[in-house]
């Protein structure tokens, strides 16, 4: 008799989760200037941001927390937290100046019942100036998000950079009564009155194209200037009127504005998560206004990144649709030249030295060193994820971290050299650490230290497994890929008992399972389940031509791979046959409704979150329709109009093609506020199980969107998921 070792009260679940759901994860390091004490030691202050989940308060609770290093400059000498953490309130951005003598924040609070931005000045202990942003009417919110956001001190530090969208005008009624004149004019009311006089009739409901998914008030944003010493704010003049401006910076001498910029003609499409959008760097003059292009603009580009001797500018570029995401190219703009060059070029297939690509949307905010010769990425190698460092005069690439058990390392930042970086495991949360970059052409290691460590948890055991497509399944065009999975697994597991296996194919379908530390994972883990997290082809980290393998063959190649992966790990005898369930979202939710109607019965309960169910309904009301024709194997343009055979062909890859096949069980989690795959695909699913009589479930979340990462949903979802597949394999 096979003995179960698992968690199956709902009690003990939610317990475990609250246990593990307060280890925080890092977002953001900053390095103060360096100091010299009276003794002559050197000292820089470490300024951290760290997020932690609140299941009590239902919100994502943001702190600080401030560390001391002591070092020579080479290595770290000596290292300690300074105070305790302190949660961060109505920041929407804050940065510290160069020289490290202020501080500027944009702040958001609600005075007298409305919402108002201010942006204030801080200096030592003093609050200098408080402007009110929402009673100037320059400009709308400010951004502050990855994709256009930014908030830059001047080289001079008297000026600030930020975007906020761009002012619109004040709409009003065709049957507004005028109001009689007023007799006295004061400051408010002489403001009302030029108001009246810009107020258009019948633009009042008129409709605003945004930048979907997590960007929806985003629509037109400007680039806009605080003056410190005058309190004045201007919108920069002479951005083209086709261009959304977006990752500002002061060019060289504080002369103009360096800007990534988005052609938003014919119309806007998705951003998050998609940087190939036909995009360039441009330059605005601040004297004239001029503004000049200096890239193509027959590519995408993002995350441009100027120099500490301010001569070059390094971004990444990739080309326009086609994948999502896919192999970048990491280019250099020389400034005085004005000549662009490719250090590292797509990759596509990994060579000898085992470097696979650069993968990154987003380059850390500070990644030169100090010499201004080397740039640092961390970016998925397979399944893992590594601190790269290239030469930009050679083009080459070195691995600071590929030697270390650890699973993932995210640069929060360097400067002068020393890196501040996270890093975690799927067994290990996220534990803070500073180096000293190795001098250039120095074979040394970098020796890592500790700031803030974190528990491994020893009972939790993972590996990474390589699996090699049967012959039958091998892609002609794209011969002898291999690919991968995570395997994670309680480590002590008594004789007798086989374990549950919970299979999770990841979204995108372009994206990566990384080893790295999620809530999720580690609490199904601790429960007794093991997981499957699968790397398919078609993944990042592996080169570009296995990204390319995909397309055309979603719902077959994918499929077969992950099937592949879960077939070849039951062949060990430490798993239940009997006990496999599969989970996934978005695209892994595709591949889990694929699963178990082209496998009946394999699998014994599903769980998909916001799925694509269909690609034929989904073109039409997603805010990424190039998405839909590039995964089913078609070139995307702006003017393509319906095809039945285009058409056809996104349905028989569709997994509600396989619906009828369907005796599995189905959970499926939706967000009602999806732009990015609507929940009505999730409703056309469970439409199709409900007349076929297959047991289905909607649990449906207002207020979230495509991520269904509030923290509410977050973990609703998690607790519903667990109980789900707990009673569909052991009743």
């Amino acid at each position: 008799m096979m003995k179960s070792q698992v968690m199956t009260g709902p009690g003990d679940i939610a317990k475990l989760y609250r246990e593990l759901s307060l280890f925080p994860s890092l977002s953001r390091a900053d390095v103060g200037p360096v100091v010299t004490s009276q003794y002559g030691g050197k000292y820089s202050n470490i300024y951290t941001e760290w997020s932690q989940r609140d299941l009590d308060r239902n919100e994502n609770v943001k702190f600080c927390r401030q560390y001391i290093v002591f070092h020579d400059e080479k290595s770290v000498v000596y290292s300690a937290a300074s105070g305790n953490c302190t949660e961060i309130k109505g920041e929407v951005q804050s940065k510290d100046s160069p020289s490290g003598e202020m501080k500027a924040v944009v702040r958001e609070c609600t005075v007298k019942g409305e919402d108002k931005q201010f942006l204030e000045i801080w200096s030592k202990n003093v609050k200098m100036k408080s402007v009110n942003l929402t009673a100037l009417k320059k400009h709308g919110k400010v951004y502050e998000d990855e994709q256009f956001g930014c908030l830059v001190w001047s080289h001079s530090e008297t000026h600030l950079l930020y975007v906020a969208e761009r002012k619109r005008p004040k709409a009003e009624s065709f049957f507004q009564s005028e109001s009689p004149e007023l007799s006295s004019i004061g400051d408010e009311e002489e403001t009302m009155r030029v108001e009246k006089k810009e107020a258009v009739k019948g633009e009042q409901f008129v409709f605003y194209e945004d930048w979907g998914e997590a960007l929806v008030s985003k629509s037109r944003p400007v680039l806009c200037v605080l003056d410190i010493e005058g309190d004045n704010v201007s919108v920069l003049e002479g951005v083209p009127d086709d261009i959304s401006p977006g990752q500002a910076f002061w060019a060289p001498g504080d002369t103009g504005v360096v800007f990534v910029g988005w052609w938003h003609e014919p119309f806007r499409i998705g951003l998050k998560f998609c940087p190939n959008r036909r995009s360039s760097l441009f330059y605005v003059d601040l004297t004239g206004g001029k503004c000049e292009q200096l890239t193509s603009g027959t590519s995408a580009v993002c995350s441009p990144r100027l120099s500490p001797d301010q001569c070059r500018i390094v971004y990444l570029e990739c080309s326009v649709y086609g994948p999502h995401m896919q192999c970048s190219r990491l280019c250099l703009y020389d400034w005085y030249t004005k000549k662009t060059s490719v250090v590292v070029d797509v990759v596509k297939r990994p060579g000898e030295d085992g470097f696979a690509g650069i993968y990154s949307s987003q380059l850390s905010p500070q990644c030169w060193s100090a010499d201004s010769q080397r740039i640092i990425v961390a970016c998925p190698q397979r399944s893992r994820k590594d601190l790269l460092m290239v030469n930009t005069s050679t083009g080459s690439v070195t691995s600071l971290t590929s030697g270390t058990d650890v699973g993932s390392w995210c640069l929060l930042n360097i400067q002068r050299d020393l890196m501040v970086v996270s890093c975690s495991s799927p067994n290990c949360p996220p534990s803070l650490r500073v180096g000293f970059l190795p001098p250039r052409d120095s074979q040394e290691e970098v020796k890592w230290v500790t700031l803030e460590d974190s528990q491994t948890m020893s009972e939790i055991d993972w590996q990474i497994l390589t699996f090699t497509p049967p012959p039958e399944q091998n892609n002609s065009q794209y011969p002898g890929l291999d690919f991968e999975a995570l395997l994670i697994k309680p480590k002590e597991v008594p004789d007798a008992v086989k374990l549950p296996l919970v299979v999770i194919p990841h979204g995108g379908p372009h994206s990566v399972f990384v080893a790295d530390w999620l809530l999720s994972s580690s609490v199904l883990c601790k429960m007794g389940f093991a997981l499957l997290l699968v790397n398919y082809r078609g993944s990042l980290g592996y080169g570009q031509d296995s990204i390319l393998s995909l397309p055309g063959n979603v719902g077959t190649q994918d499929v077969k791979d992950v099937q592949f992966a879960v077939e070849s790990v039951l062949k060990g005898d430490l798993f239940d046959m009997q006990k496999v369930a599969v989970s996934g979202g978005s695209h892994g939710g595709f591949l889990a409704c694929h699963l178990i109607g082209q496998y009946p019965g394999f699998y014994k309960a599903c769980v998909a979150r916001n799925p694509v169910t269909n690609l034929a309904s989904m073109i039409g009301s997603t805010d990424i329709p190039d998405w839909c024709m590039v995964e089913a194997g078609y070139d995307y343009s702006t003017d393509c109009l319906p095809d039945p055979a285009v058409w056809e062909e996104m349905l028989n890859k569709s997994p509600i093609k396989h619906v009828a096949q369907v005796q599995t069980p189905v959970l499926l989690t939706l967000g009602e506020d999806d732009k990015r795959v609507p929940n009505k695909q999730g409703i056309e699913y469970y439409r199709a199980l409900k007349a076929k009589q297959v047991p289905v479930r909607i649990l449906w979340y207002p207020g979230n969107n495509h991520s269904l990462s509030k923290v509410d949903a977050e973990s609703d979802g998690f607790m519903n998921i667990a109980v789900w597949i707990i009673q569909h394999l052991y009743q």
